[in-house]
């Protein structure tokens, strides 16, 4: 195992969740969040995942509260006539207690906006290290790499820059490079640049050969298995990675529940095994009200993708649906009673949806009417083969339980009360480093009886509130009331609320460096420059020659896709092996209306194209 490079202090880990409302964001900060990022109400890329000014203020201060951040999404390719309202929208995000913007388009950099720190979007495409200096140099506090990275590339990266790395670790695969994708312009007028994308990806396909002969009929050949790297989080730290990121500002609360306690309980088995390597980037103790495991939320299977030398499939090319987790196999039985022989844990409830798949038909699902130990009766007869895999997407159970109430998030508080002339002195502080203290006025009154365990037992009525009695220090004899603490108690965590959100202390944005690298002459469409302020920011770094975004001018040359996935490689048939199957190129992809797509291969640079059917 490799070890730390640092000698210095230990390096802050994040854990990054989505949140497609506040509620949701609320939630991932109780399951154990240290960090939290959402659409705004305009120009983030999940157009469906906006929300408002007020919801977005009313999280920053409960997340605050544990020192876990707030970041924004304003990541969409922007219009010249949106330039304004983006400006605007950024420093009332700014107001309403945001701690970053995520972002994409170059012209906010030319722009007046708040002290706000900028995180470079995965969308500006990182995949080397003169990119990132580029976008330190810029002005960025905080870089997402490209998912498609390997550990080594990424280690590369980290040791070219000095501001933290993010990276994704779970969640769904855009198949495109870095998310940058113009095939639901192309096919649909929707950009998923701009956050309407229509998961052209996730369509069924023909692939046809060179001479005609079809390979695979109505397949999901460009629809990726899910990232689950939860296996190589300790080495995605020792390269350089700061900030683990969960993909999903789509994603219902019971998913973001579920990913952010298991990678909560990863990341911290690590850090309590290397303190001296890392820590984590906010406070407070997460406790969870049930056994997290993400294979019983949404997935279409798992992969940890270019992390490693890829050995496995990356794709789902029999349905981009959810399967869920596998629970057993057919033992027996068929039409409305089937039995499973279950794997270990594994129980059936009434509501449970299952499915398996079907070399013909693809994937096949039912619901479950009644359940008997491994014995269940479907609500539809079902003529299904022994020994054929069985999965759970829908864990109905699972879903029950993660409808209510399942987690808290405590800060550790001491306390400490002793007397005065005039009265008492209450002072607390908790582990974030915030303290409070006062005197209270208060007569001296002979106890009859000890009263040490008292004054503990109601300073530490802390339910409801943020914190949890560690210590109480008590150094008092009089006899002091219930009522009379009740008030003192009451009054301590007010103080310390108003402290919190006094003392909190925002990220500044990053002051650009005085000499900036400059870019190659001649920018294509892939740069996604779509108004004037983008522009100027290119040409004050050497650009000459800039072509408008695909949004703006669609060109022939334009590749749709650029993928470092391979449905060569996926099908046994890659070029740079020995021994393998061959397929007569070119390959094309055709979609049951008739449009095709070709593919284009890159073997020098292990790349696939996916190219409109107009080329030659």
């Amino acid at each position: 195992m490799a070890t730390a490079t640092s000698t210095a202090l230990p390096r802050p880990i994040e854990l990054l969740a989505p949140a497609r409302d506040a509620a949701t964001g609320r939630e991932a900060v109780l399951h154990g969040a240290d960090a939290v990022y959402i659409g705004g109400p305009a120009f983030g890329a999940r157009a469906a995942a906006a929300v408002d000014i007020d919801d977005i203020r009313a999280l920053c201060r409960f997340a605050h509260l544990y020192g876990v951040r707030v970041y924004v999404a304003l990541n969409t390719i922007l219009y010249d006539h949106e330039l304004s309202a983006a400006q605007q929208l950024a420093t009332q995000l700014y107001d309403a207690g945001a701690d970053a913007l995520i972002v994409q388009d170059m012209a906010l950099l030319n722009l007046s906006l708040p002290p706000i720190a900028l995180h470079a979007s995965t969308q500006t495409d990182n995949r080397t290290p003169e990119k990132a200096r580029a976008l330190e140099a810029a002005g960025f506090s905080q870089i997402v790499v490209a998912r498609e990275l390997s550990l080594t590339e990424i280690r590369t990266i980290a040791q070219s820059v000095s501001v933290p790395l993010e990276a994704f670790v779970h969640g769904a695969l855009c198949v495109s490079y870095s998310g940058r994708c113009y095939a639901s312009q192309h096919c649909f007028k929707r950009s998923a640049n701009r956050g309407e994308c229509a998961q052209f990806c996730r369509l069924a396909f023909n692939l046809i050969d060179g001479s005609g002969k079809t390979i695979a009929t109505a397949r999901h050949l460009l629809s990726l298995r899910d990232m689950n790297r939860s296996a190589n989080l300790e080495a995605m730290m020792d390269a350089g990675v700061s900030s683990f990121k969960i993909e999903g500002r789509l994603k219902d609360t019971a998913y973001v529940k579920n990913t952010v306690a298991y990678y909560r309980r990863r990341l911290d088995e690590i850090i309590s095994r290397r303190p001296e390597d890392y820590c984590r980037s906010s406070f407070g103790k997460s406790l969870i009200a049930f056994e997290p495991d993400v294979a019983r939320s949404f997935n279409r299977g798992f992969t940890d993708y270019f992390l490693q030398r890829p050995t496995t499939p990356m794709a789902s090319p029999l349905s981009p649906a959810s399967r869920g987790k596998r629970i057993g196999h057919i033992a027996g039985g068929r039409g409305r009673r089937l039995r499973i022989r279950l794997e270990q844990g594994e129980t059936l409830a009434p509501g449970d949806g299952l499915c398996y798949f079907n070399e013909e038909k693809g994937m096949c699902g039912f619901r479950v009417n009644r359940a008997e130990g491994d014995t269940i009766y479907p609500h539809q007869p079902q003529d299904i083969k022994p020994g054929t895999t069985i999965y759970r997407n829908h864990d109905a159970a699972f879903e029950r339980l993660l409808a209510h109430p399942t987690a808290t998030r405590t800060l550790a508080l001491n306390i400490e009360i002793k007397e005065t002339p005039s009265g008492f002195h209450l002072a607390a502080h908790d582990e974030s480093g915030i303290s409070v203290a006062f005197d209270m006025t208060h007569p001296h009154e002979a106890a009859l009886t000890p009263q040490t365990e008292q004054i503990r037992k109601q300073l530490s009525r802390l339910g409801g509130t943020a914190w949890y009695a560690k210590e109480i220090d008590v150094q008092a004899t009089s006899f002091i009331p219930a009522s009379t603490l009740a008030t003192w108690r009451r009054t301590m965590i007010e103080r310390l609320l108003s402290a919190h959100e006094t003392h909190y202390q925002r990220p500044q944005r990053k002051q650009p460096a005085e000499k900036q690298p400059q870019v190659k002459p001649r920018l294509g469409y892939e740069a996604n420059v779509a108004n004037t302020q983008a522009r100027a920011f290119y040409n004050q770094r050497g650009a000459t020659d800039i072509a408008p975004a695909y949004e703006l001018q669609e060109t022939d040359e334009a590749a749709l896709m650029t993928c470092r996935y391979c449905l060569r490689r996926e099908l046994g048939a890659c070029l740079k092996e020995s021994g393998v199957k061959t397929l007569k190129k070119p390959l094309t992809l055709r979609l049951p209306d008739g449009r095709t797509f070709r593919l284009k291969f890159n073997c020098t640079l292990c790349e696939m194209q996916v190219l409109p059917s107009r080329h030659t």
